[in-house]
């Protein structure tokens, strides 16, 4: 029956819930034997924290109009310049059948066009239980359709907005069921039928942002065949697929389709809006990214630089979008190797957004730009100057969130690497314990959040020759996590690494020690692969320990697989 397709109403499942710290997205730590790192411009050592971005309600895929004619770009669009949605006046569901008449299908898209513009108004002002409520209403409606037998364009136009509306509110699991739902009734469509391009763009775009990108791609690549046929290959409406598949491409590592898109689309925006249109800026930045991580840097200052022309050309200087510019020009400047010259432009930038009101100070954005410029002063020998930034971040979110809000964590770290790395291990003592104390107010004892300060503290105590306290907070840091996430974990594994560096120093027995190290690099192996430099430098451990416990025949073979990760990785690691 066409009942059973449709997933059960997520109704009380979609509220948002507060995130923990992820311990999953944080890099492999250095050991501890190597914390105090020479400094290098490329690529800084000193790992400091940012402020997990906070996605922006009205994001790209709402920022489109769904079911008008596909004729206008919309790629580019700040908070501030968003138009107003319309008002709480609509109420009921939209799911009436439109007419055969084409007076029909144009009402039935002006009424989801509304739909559409009222969830994403309750969205934007933070009324999610509205919105959800609006949501909850047509799909009932649409579901009461379904199972009556009615499965065609109109049904898979208003699930397609209600799955926006749920991706907003961060229902993920029900936006996947919905899109199964979806993607059933659009495969059976004719490619001219009305609503299958938009719904296939917005299509694309969910699928990608969940992570199914060989969907997101199937579904771009049919879309833009689609509107080549109706409009030509150079035409403006192609930008949005093209840019959906441009962004699958580059994730999952076809970085030569994804920078010749990126040029295909740029050379379509000037052709059709100018070499200086605003519109420019979402596919430069794209490609200006893509290249910086690809290593090809002066192609990425050449993007980013043309960015900050075109945005000093439309508002002036002293705007806050030629701030965020010239960010990203620092970025490059700093992969460069300019480090002074990115430290001129990340201070300027952050002046200007500032002197603009262009965002809040306590933004998160702004608060990543601060850290960004802290990380890249301690690198120059510049602590000092850093640590006030990093100060400033701890002082306003102090000031915003109160002195107990897990927040604060994230800048008491950042502050602890800096001391620590200025060799002032007391005061790294103090702030990490601190950081620690709000943590398990926060969280609870048990809670794997608590981990990340443990450890640093654990680090820290072992610089100031308190062996034993640094091996019992890494010990209990690392059951926790064997608890939380299981013995062969990369968390786990973390923790394993820095115990061994303790109590190698405590004189713990060599087979014990080799022992740990041999699981650390399963765990790595496992995670990284087996020619990763995480491995290389736990192998370097293990073949240590194998020569003093006299295994010759063990140590023969790993040795001649770590001068290969050697010469690979151009370098010597030494424990």
């Amino acid at each position: 029956m066409a009942a059973s397709i449709l997933p059960p109403s997520p109704f009380n499942t979609c509220r948002t819930s507060r995130v923990s710290m992820n311990l999953y997205s944080q890099c492999w730590h250095q050991s501890i034997n190597s914390i105090s790192l020479p400094l290098r411009t490329h690529k800084p050592k000193l790992k400091l924290y940012l402020v997990p971005a906070i996605p922006v309600v009205g994001s790209r895929q709402f920022m489109l109009k769904p079911f008008a004619a596909v004729d206008s770009l919309e790629t580019h669009v700040s908070p501030h310049q968003d138009a107003a949605a319309s008002g709480f006046q609509r109420s009921k569901a939209v799911f009436d059948k439109a007419s055969d008449s084409s007076d029909g299908v144009r009402d039935f898209e002006r009424q989801i066009q509304e739909l559409f513009n009222e969830v994403k108004s309750l969205i934007k002002t933070g009324n999610h239980k509205d919105a959800i409520d609006l949501l909850q209403a047509n799909y009932e409606g649409v579901k009461e359709q379904m199972n009556a037998g009615s499965k065609g364009m109109e049904e898979a136009a208003i699930l397609d907005v209600i799955a926006l509306g749920y991706m907003a509110v961060g229902n993920f699991k029900f936006v996947r069921s919905l899109l199964d739902v979806i993607s059933e009734i659009i495969d059976d469509q004719k490619d001219d039928e009305p609503l299958v391009d938009s719904i296939l763009v917005h299509m694309g775009s969910m699928y990608s942002n969940l992570g199914e990108f060989e969907k997101s791609l199937l579904v771009n690549k049919r879309v833009t065949d689609i509107l080549e046929n109706k409009h030509g290959k150079n035409s403006v409406v192609l930008v949005t697929p093209l840019l959906g598949m441009a962004k699958v491409l580059s994730s999952t590592g076809k970085v030569t389709e994804a920078v010749d898109i990126y040029h295909r689309v740029i050379r379509i925006l000037e052709l059709s809006r100018g070499v200086e249109s605003e519109d420019l800026v979402v596919p430069l930045f794209g490609l200006g990214s893509l290249l910086i991580k690809e290593g090809r840097v002066r192609g990425a200052e050449e993007s980013f630089i043309r960015i900050l022309n075109i945005y000093t050309k439309l508002y002036g200087e002293n705007d806050g979008r030629v701030g965020l510019a010239m960010c990203s020009l620092a970025h490059a400047k700093c992969a460069k190797g300019n480090a002074d010259e990115a430290i001129d432009l990340y201070k300027k930038a952050l002046q200007i957004i500032k002197d603009s009101s262009y965002m809040p100070l306590d933004n998160s954005m702004m608060e990543n730009m601060r850290i960004d410029l802290a990380e890249l002063l301690h690198v120059v020998g510049r602590g000092k100057e850093g640590r006030e930034l990093l100060e400033e971040c701890l002082l306003i979110t102090e000031k915003l969130k109160g002195k107990d809000d897990p927040s604060l964590v994230t800048h008491y770290l950042n502050l602890a690497a800096s001391y620590s790395q200025s060799k002032d291990f007391v005061t790294a003592e103090q702030l990490l314990r601190t950081s620690l104390k709000i943590m398990t107010k926060a969280e609870g004892p048990d809670n794997p959040s608590i981990t990340f300060p443990m450890l640093h503290l654990a680090v820290t105590l072992y610089h100031l020759k308190r062996d034993e306290e640094a091996e019992q907070i890494a010990l209990e840091a690392l059951h926790i996590r064997e608890n939380a996430f299981g013995k062969d974990s990369l968390p786990v594994g973390e923790a394993l690494d820095c115990l061994v560096s303790i109590q190698s120093r405590l004189g713990k027995g060599e087979a014990e020690l080799l022992e740990q190290l041999e699981r650390v690099l399963r765990i790595q192996e496992k995670e990284f692969g087996g020619e990763s430099e995480e491995v290389m430098e736990t192998l370097n451990k293990v073949v240590f320990y194998l020569d003093k416990l006299g295994k010759k025949d063990e140590k023969s073979a790993l040795q001649k697989r770590l001068s290969r990760l050697r010469i690979k990785y151009k370098q010597v690691v030494r424990y």
